[in-house]
């Protein structure tokens, strides 16, 4: 799968612009401001969620502009080209509208076209900060091999929303329509925790086979609420029935997969990553993204699509070079900014769109 085509109206600074690309590497140099993390972001808008800076919609919008933004895509699919645009009106500044092939769709269908995977220099302290970025690191991941996760999250999310509300009502909380509650957070929750199991089963396992490298194996395993052997819904909805009064005091939900956690560790020097060097980490997350890539690639026969932000500049240029050879090889498309095109001189050959990046457009590189 491929971007061949983007076209920006009133998207951060970008007045209107289109890009053209090829289905191998893109590559964006410019100086700092110069809109290339911008450009990444507008792809990242094409699969569910909120895109890599996970800032509201209305934030998107061109300060200068009308209020509203469009980001549209060819994209390249092996059963054929399929155009994709999404943004909102003025009117609705944090209302998404989406369509595929001119026809509306929900967000949360975007999965079934294209899998999106990104690494930007916000995620470097990923294995030192909070749990929820992890969570929504691994969420990403495994909605590139179960395209459905992103549903059973959003109403799973939602419904405990409503019970934790409802567990809040000074005059106590209606015990059938608390059931009913629980009885969807159960059938969701157990859904993304089964999800997730596969995912870090599935690439654990593979990132443990690999041969030491230029980039850090990581050793991957969920930490906190698990579900037991058995019937994992009938377990949460037990495990839920049986927290409320505790619940109701802490003022939120203390127990499901909203509770998990991504642990990862550095297989080769059995460290955790959290205690790791700044290179290690990002080296951790690479070899992460690169084999996870694999994965689906191998089970779904369609590689995500790529998105590195300033990847090159936090790599020494023996890892810079394994780590074009791997993108050469592995096929694919992969979107990468850069200040310097000397970070990108290592790579030769192949498909390779080189675009200099200016204040509100990129044209094809000298």
């Amino acid at each position: 799968m491929a971007v061949t085509r983007l076209r920006l109206t009133d998207f951060r600074s970008y007045p209107l612009a289109t890009i053209e690309a090829g289905a191998g590497l893109v590559v964006l140099t410019g100086e700092n401001g110069a809109g290339k993390t911008n450009l990444l972001e507008a792809v990242s808008l094409l699969a569910p969620g909120r895109g890599l800076r996970q800032t509201t919609l209305s934030d998107m919008a061109r300060a200068e502009g009308p209020g509203g933004f469009a980001v549209a895509a060819s994209i390249a699919l092996p059963a054929g080209a399929v155009e994709i645009g999404t943004g909102t009106l003025a009117t609705a500044p944090e209302r998404r509208q989406v369509r595929i092939n001119g026809a509306t769709a929900a967000a949360n269908t975007l999965g079934d076209w294209l899998a999106i995977l990104w690494l930007t220099p916000a995620m470097d302290r990923l294995f030192a900060e909070g749990a929820s970025g992890r969570r929504r690191f691994l969420d990403r991941l495994v909605l590139a091999l179960e395209p459905g996760h992103g549903i059973h999250a959003a109403r799973y999310e939602a419904a405990m929303r409503a019970r934790n509300k409802l567990l809040a009502e000074p005059d106590g909380a209606d015990p059938a329509w608390l059931a009913a509650l629980e009885a969807g957070m159960a059938e969701h929750g157990a859904a993304v925790a089964g999800a997730r199991g596969r995912t870090v089963g599935a690439l654990g396992a593979r990132l443990a086979g690999q041969p030491a490298g230029p980039f850090a194996r990581a050793g991957l395993a969920l930490e906190g609420w698990q579900p037991t052997e058995g019937n994992a819904e009938a377990a949460l909805a037990a495990a839920l029935r049986a927290g409320r009064g505790r619940d109701a005091a802490a003022g939120r939900t203390l127990v499901g997969p909203h509770r998990s956690d991504l642990s990862v560790t550095h297989l080769d020097k059995g460290q955790p990553a959290s205690r790791c060097s700044t290179g290690e980490q990002k080296a951790l997350l690479l070899g992460i993204v690169l084999a996870h890539a694999d994965l689906v690639a191998e089970a779904s026969a369609r590689r995500p699509l790529l998105l590195l932000d300033e990847v090159a500049a936090h790599l020494d240029p023996l890892r810079r070079a394994a780590l074009f050879d791997r993108l050469h090889a592995a096929g694919g498309q992969v979107w990468m900014t850069g200040t310097e095109p000397a970070l990108f001189a290592g790579i030769g050959g192949g498909d390779v769109t080189r675009l200099h990046v200016t204040a509100g457009s990129a044209t094809p590189a000298a």
